[in-house]
């Protein structure tokens, strides 16, 4: 006789959380422009990478490859690759697109963030130490 008496509830996995949220308006400005460039099979890798005047500064592209500890998720009908280090200081943080009469841009906001550029593409987190390159602005916003 067998005996089913395991309970089986919470034992799959829960499912990740994704490191970061796109709003349906940048996930759909996002794809048009990977359609209008012929980019079929690519995803948008979102980094952080040392620079600007605050530290740190964001970047995103389009890639067609997955690196070894990348995580990968989709959104939107958007597939979104973070790696392992830009993903600490991504976490929570959202993409939106805003148009306004200034122009559009997309605007990433960024909970772990303490100190930011004017522009936006540059910031400091609490563990980011002193830069040294405080205050000047960079060339975008300056």
């Amino acid at each position: 006789m067998t005996t089913i008496g395991d309970n089986l509830i919470g034992t799959q996995p829960a499912m990740a959380q994704p490191i970061l949220s796109v709003s349906e308006l940048a996930s759909s400005r996002l794809l048009t422009m990977m359609r209008e460039k012929g980019l079929e099979g690519y995803a948008l890798r979102v980094f952080v990478a040392g620079g600007g005047c605050s530290g740190l500064q964001y970047g995103m592209t389009f890639d067609d490859e997955t690196r070894e500890g990348d995580s990968e998720f989709s959104t939107g009908g958007l597939r979104v690759l973070v790696d392992p280090i830009s993903a600490g200081y991504l976490m929570g943080a959202s993409i939106d697109y805003v148009d306004s009469l200034m122009g559009g841009g997309f605007k990433i906001d960024n909970p772990n963030a303490v100190a930011s550029c004017g522009c936006g593409h540059s910031f400091r987190t609490s563990s980011g130490g002193d830069t040294g390159a405080g205050g000047g602005g960079c060339s975008s916003c300056g």
